[in-house]
């Protein structure tokens, strides 16, 4: 016969993994399992019953203890039996646990499981859990098949594109949107905000261990400190993980106004800084119940949430305010008269638009939002959005010492992407050298697909350097779009060229010929070795008030630096060689057939 405690000692793993996998259910059916071991202790034997039941959640543990509690005083009762009888017992077997320690053992009340095992080491550590992240440990994947990466973020979730917190995500129709986060492109199929699915990833507890490598991700945790010399970061539970290669890609954060910050906590309570999954949770929210919103800014994040909010005022009756220091929407970008034209364009969309407005203080009186802008204007609102950048994020650069590029902002690395011996920097928080245009810093979801890859593979040693321009997007809404590349700032001299619309020059359109929302996941390089120009009559240079589509080039010392494609859409790659070969051209209409803008 066995043992009490040889017999406790085969069944407790087997109880323990029950508990965990009843805990699982439990927080996907909504109901929780009580488990309880009685145990009958004799002489020679004893006998283990393991019954399992169903119990509402508010009873769970009252239930729990009653049966304990009768149980442990059932096991005091028959151990003081045992000891009063008069003959002596020869073989005394290992007393088991008793039963109320035995339960807390395995349903330690409503405590979350025990975190996972954080490795002490990585060969590849990803600093940042954003599309740089992810674009680095895919490319180093594909260099090294064996590679063990460990990815660190301060988020609570796995790699996510962000396009779609402030585009298609607002124009689904499913109402639990902001829990599945699936949302349909343009073209009408549908996937996921998420590069990948959680089985694409390892635990981090076997990530060491792990015979053919693989990705983890560590949630919820933020490097703190790092130590170049010793190859090692801290996390800010003061765990030490040690690395071969390390990426930082840390993003970076919204800015806020001022006048916002200096407000109080009631207005900052009423203000949203969108930049991830729980901002566009919670701006959903809001908009379902206040009347007004106001979002300030008038940049490409701004104009997109604006005309995203637009749409549900005509069925909610939401008041969405747009203001802007600028004439226009997206004025540092656009020509002044594209700028005039998209503004009537978001104003459509029912966006009462403020332009030229500085703000000069905000209050809440009488459970409302006033904004005093400095002309003497008052907006009154329920809730703010404050759209007015992003600062790169380099709480790293201190502790690494590492160089933040005073001009810029951002960690300065080289054209390899290199900040220091065995670290990288990609995406928003790099500021890098590009060879062609200079020094620059870029916050797009491209520039940060791009980067991402290029680091990870100069992590597995291919030192290349950057030479790819990387282009930015923008869609108010599904009928108007455009694309970007290179040095676009409505400062320097543009020249556009025009042409009639049609029917397939549309973001949706687009996304049904390429077949993805995320156009640049669709563009290649290859297709901008041999442009060539289209046979149709040399387009009018002109502005006219109706800009269906078109070319704008951006010029520094006679040569383009920079081009929007306004509804022109899989032309990119003759857009970067134009920028790459850094040529003076003497007539830009005949440079526009290029793009075949005037064939239907």
């Amino acid at each position: 016969m066995l043992k009490c405690r040889t017999a406790w000692n085969k069944l407790a793993p087997l109880a323990r993994n029950s508990s965990t996998v009843c805990r699982q259910n439990v927080r996907r059916s909504g109901k929780k399992v009580l488990a309880a071991f009685q145990t009958h202790a004799t002489s020679d034997t004893v006998l283990f019953h393991y019954v399992i039941k169903t119990r509402r959640a508010n009873s769970l543990v009252a239930s729990a203890y009653q049966t304990l509690k009768g149980d442990q005083k059932r096991y005091e009762e028959r151990m003081a039996e045992l000891a009063s009888r008069p003959h002596k017992v020869t073989d005394t077997p290992a007393q088991p646990e008793p039963p109320g320690e035995l339960f807390f053992s395995l349903f330690p009340g409503d405590a979350a499981p025990s975190p996972p095992k954080i490795p002490s080491h990585s060969p590849y550590l990803l600093i940042g859990g954003g599309t740089a992240s992810f674009a680095a440990a895919r490319s180093i994947r594909a260099r090294d098949p064996g590679a063990k990466v460990l990815i660190v973020t301060d988020e609570p979730d796995l790699p996510y594109m962000r396009p779609p917190l402030s585009k298609e995500l607002w124009f689904s129709d499913d109402p639990s949107v902001t829990e599945t986060l699936r949302f349909k492109q343009w073209n009408g199929k549908e996937r996921s905000i998420y590069f990948q699915p959680p089985s694409f990833y390892i635990n981090p507890e076997d990530l060491e261990s792990a015979e053919n490598g693989g990705v983890a991700v560590l949630l919820s945790k933020k490097v703190v400190h790092m130590d170049v010399r010793g190859n090692k970061v801290k996390l800010d539970d003061g765990t030490e993980i040690s690395y071969d290669k390390c990426l930082i890609a840390t993003g970076g954060v919204p800015r806020n106004l001022q006048v916002i910050e200096r407000a109080g906590e009631e207005v900052m309570s009423r203000t949203t800084l969108f930049r991830k999954i729980e901002d566009f949770k919670s701006l959903d929210k809001v908009s379902r119940n206040v009347k007004s919103v106001t979002i300030i800014g008038g940049g490409f994040l701004g104009s997109e949430l604006a005309c995203a909010l637009g749409r549900k005022s005509t069925e909610s009756g939401l008041e969405v305010i747009q203001m802007f220091p600028e004439r226009g929407n997206m004025g540092k970008v656009l020509p002044e008269y594209l700028s005039n034209w998209t503004t009537e364009k978001v104003k459509r969309e029912g966006v009462k638009i403020i332009s030229e407005a500085l703000v000069k203080s905000v209050a809440c009186k009488d459970d409302r939002l006033e904004i005093l802008l400095k002309d003497g204007r008052l907006v009154k609102t329920d809730h703010i959005v404050a759209a007015v950048g992003l600062e790169p994020n380099v709480d790293l650069a201190k502790s690494g010492g590492l160089e933040v590029d005073s001009d810029f902002g951002g960690y300065r690395v080289n054209a390899e992407l290199q900040a220091r011996s065995n670290i990288w920097v990609a995406g928003d928080a790099a500021c890098f050298y590009d060879i062609r245009l200079g020094r620059r810093r870029v916050e797009h979801h491209d520039h940060a697909v791009v980067s991402g890859r290029l680091a990870g593979e100069n992590m597995t040693g291919a030192s290349k350097p950057y030479w790819h321009q990387s282009m930015f997007w923008s869609d108010l809404g599904p009928d108007v779009g455009y694309e970007a590349i290179g040095i676009v700032d409505s400062s320097l001299p543009t020249v556009g060229v025009f042409a009639k619309a049609t029917a397939k020059d549309t973001p949706k359109a687009a996304t049904e010929e390429s077949g993805t929302g995320i156009r640049s996941e669709s563009e290649t390089e290859d297709t901008a070795t041999s442009p060539v120009a289209s046979t149709a009559p040399a387009p009018v240079v002109g502005h006219k008030d109706d800009y269906g589509k078109g070319v704008i080039f951006y010029l520094r010392d006679k040569v383009v630096v920079g081009i929007i494609l306004w509804n022109v859409f899989n032309r990119m790659p003759v857009a970067r060689k134009i920028i790459k070969d850094g040529e003076e051209h003497a007539d830009l209409n005949e440079v526009a057939k290029l793009f075949n803008i005037h064939e239907d």
